[in-house]
């Protein structure tokens, strides 16, 4: 890719391929930003889908104010990287018990109990976040700007 490329939804998910460390930004009661470091995945629906516990302040501050921003980045810290802004939901167990199954899926494949996995995001007291991308900027690379190549 070039230092800044457009892509569709199909891009986005191509891009986010394999790629599952990312930083979440959610907003602090007081307006200010909140960045965690997160494990998440593109479920089949399109959905950004995001583990954690209800108590943790990512969880907390999504249920408050839905509004958030993900970044991704490649392998290397200077590799390719997208933001994309979303709506967040957070889904309790059970109701997030389906949504666990493609969180697992999009990261790890398929799992040997689906039950066993099931039951032990219930015991472990697991909420799942889901973001329903709003937009995202184009992949970018950064590195010098352009106009310090071009002819004055």
């Amino acid at each position: 890719m070039s230092a800044e490329t457009v892509v569709d939804h199909v891009g986005l998910r191509d891009f986010l391929d394999g790629k599952h460390q990312w930083v979440l930004a959610t907003t602090r009661a007081d307006g200010r930003p909140q960045m965690s470091l997160v494990t998440g995945g593109m479920t089949p629906s399109g959905q950004l889908a995001i583990s954690t516990y209800p108590s943790r302040v990512k969880a907390v501050n999504a249920r408050r104010n839905p509004h958030v921003s993900v970044a991704v980045m490649g392998d290397k810290f200077n590799a390719e990287w997208v933001q994309i802004d979303g709506d967040a939901t957070v889904l309790d167990m059970p109701e997030a018990a389906d949504a666990f199954v493609d969180y697992f899926r999009s990261i790890s494949g398929e799992h040997p109990d689906w039950d066993e996995y099931r039951q032990a995001m219930a015991d472990q007291g697991k909420c799942i976040i889901l973001v329903q991308p709003t937009r995202w900027s184009p992949v970018s690379k950064g590195g010098f700007p352009p106009s310090l190549f071009e002819d004055e």
